[in-house]
């Protein structure tokens, strides 16, 4: 009788693991939602979420705290909104702007698909967290600013696409005006605190068309075109 020699068991890494997770999450989360466009897929398959949100939950269907009272969304907002203000022309070289860093995780998913990305964060404490996350996670070239998100950033615009990661009660006119004419989108949940509709504007030349995506709830947009502090 001839022995076969047996391989040792050997427990998958952290970073094995969380490549199995981010698998499952695409499949489980976007796929059987509908989302079929490949290069978003693949940027969830890339970007290791876990490195965005301290929490054993971060491949979860849901939404999670990040700090100063921000949330980051479950992934299937998070690809919802990505794919709706997606550029005509796809995300490689588009001019970018995004409205509420937080962890830094959207900011991440459009520089992987070759987005040029401003985050625009009101929470310095945020920012300087996001900006090293992203940078450890090999996107140090988001630029993340702090400052009033509801105004927008003028020195970049315009922009292919503006993201808004918090609720207004009304599209804030600076954004509108930063988006670019040429077919630019802008995606937003518009609506009182309590719940909003997310919201998808695409402006060409003076016109500007909306249609509602989904009903949502997110944290408010805090500033002079937004909603007042508490």
């Amino acid at each position: 009788m001839r022995w076969r020699r047996l391989r040792p068991h050997r427990a998958p890494t952290g970073e094995e693991s969380a490549t199995r997770d981010r698998e499952r999450m695409v499949a489980e989360q976007l796929e059987s939602r509908g989302l079929r466009d490949e290069e978003l897929l693949s940027a969830f398959r890339a970007v290791p979420r876990h490195r965005f949100v301290e929490s054993d939950e971060a491949y979860g269907d849901r939404a999670l705290p990040v700090g100063s009272g921000q949330t980051i969304s479950q992934p299937y907002v998070v690809a919802r909104m990505t794919a709706a203000a997606r550029p005509t022309s796809g995300w490689l070289g588009a001019s970018v702007l995004e409205v509420g860093t937080g962890s830094g995780y959207q900011a991440a998913l459009l520089a992987e698909m070759g987005a040029e990305v401003i985050s625009v964060e009101r929470h310095p404490e945020l920012a300087a967290d996001a900006a090293a996350r992203l940078s450890a996670a090999g996107y140090s070239d988001v630029q993340v600013v702090v400052g009033d998100g509801s105004r927008g950033w003028p020195a970049g615009a315009p922009y292919a696409a503006i993201l808004v990661t918090a609720a207004g009660p009304s599209i804030p006119e600076p954004l509108l005006q930063q988006l670019s004419t040429d077919g630019g989108r802008l995606v937003m949940p518009i609506g009182a605190r309590e719940h909003q509709l997310l919201t998808l504007v695409e402006r060409h030349g003076s016109d500007a068309t909306s249609r509602v995506l989904d009903p949502v709830v997110f944290v408010p947009l805090i500033g002079e075109f937004g909603f007042p502090a508490e």
